[in-house]
């Protein structure tokens, strides 16, 4: 089996990613300064499943990133899946967020390069280098906001439009990526995420929300909605994301320099007022207020998920019921790991 090395990899889509490859029998080297709620559970979590070498590092160290894959340039995959999360924090503190979304992945792909490593470096961006879409009519409907003339979602020909420094500094990144192939000749692969979900997700109230709410009414803590809570996204359960990465990294020859969509697709768009009602019917056990909107929120956000699947055969096979469900149960399951 192979070497993979994975950025973040003790967060919440990295240790799913580095549990599958771990269970498939890989070698995977982890970077992460652990800096992330949940990341050291994550960690103790990953160590006994397989061959796993731990690195606690910070992306924005470039010449510690230059070592380390000096060190691993035989590496057969690459996730650079660090970063900062938050819109709310970027607006907080829009240096930090520059120095790792943006110079971190910088610093990654400089060292990828001067290593000379030939395999697929994929990085995990997201739909927010779209923008507010405010050349996209959006449609208010009784429970939720609807893209008006955009019944597959919006497609990777949308004009980029970097709104708020989370925005910008994931933005930035995406076209590095993109231009370090054209340029470098690297195998890079830029996987535009919407609202991932699954196990492992340490959800609070300004990232990870499908997490946060089912673990809010698990235990009893209170919900905070920012605007009307008509917002949609196309929710996509970690599994199906990392079934995308196997996918795009194996179909290299087509995928390399090459942006996709990667989200749940029309058909597991939610609103933050479905995902409630589905939790509990009555809505009386949830303690749920309602503050203003956020900076950058799009009111809909629904992907086109049909280039990955018609480059790479990739579509979402966990529908949102059953990923919910899942989720619930394994919540449920490790309520100490929320108390």
């Amino acid at each position: 089996m192979g070497k993979i090395i994975v950025t973040g990899g003790a967060g919440f889509i990295g240790s799913n990613a580095v549990s599958r490859y771990l269970r498939q029998g890989h070698r995977v080297i982890v970077i992460d300064n652990l800096s992330r709620k949940g990341t050291r559970l994550n960690l103790r979590w990953l160590c006994p499943q397989g061959k796993l070498e731990f690195i606690e590092s910070d992306v924005r160290d470039a010449e510690e990133m230059d070592r380390i894959f000096e060190h691993h340039a035989d590496a057969e995959l690459v996730l650079h899946l660090a970063g900062q999360v938050a819109v709310t924090c970027s607006v907080a503190d829009a240096r930090e967020d520059f120095e790792i979304n943006a110079l971190g992945s910088f610093n990654v792909l400089e060292s990828v390069r001067k290593a000379g490593i030939d395999c697929p470096v994929l990085y995990s961006s997201t739909n927010k280098v779209y923008g507010g879409l405010e050349d996209v009519n959006v449609i208010e409907e009784e429970e939720r906001y609807r893209l008006d003339g955009r019944p597959m979602g919006v497609s990777e020909q949308q004009p980029l439009d970097f709104h708020s420094p989370y925005g910008c500094s994931k933005g930035a990144a995406d076209q590095y990526f993109r231009d370090y192939h054209r340029i470098y000749g690297l195998r890079t692969v830029v996987l535009r995420q919407s609202c991932i979900y699954g196990y492992r997700q340490f959800g609070v109230e300004d990232q990870g929300w499908v997490a946060w709410f089912i673990i809010a009414a698990e235990i009893g803590r209170p919900i905070t909605i920012y605007g009307d809570g008509k917002q949609v996204r196309d929710v996509l359960f970690v599994d199906d994301l990392i079934d995308a990465y196997d996918a795009a990294a194996a179909h290299i020859d087509i995928t390399e320099g090459r942006v996709y969509n990667i989200g749940g697709g029309p058909a597991n768009g939610m609103s933050l007022r479905e995902l409630l009602a589905y939790l509990t019917p009555d809505h009386k056990s949830l303690d749920c207020s309602y503050s203003d909107w956020r900076q950058g929120d799009q009111r809909a956000f629904v992907s086109d998920i049909r280039r990955a699947h018609s480059e790479f055969g990739w579509s979402p096979r966990v529908s949102t019921a059953e990923g919910i469900g899942r989720l619930q149960g394994w919540v449920a399951q490790n309520r100490e790991l929320f108390q």
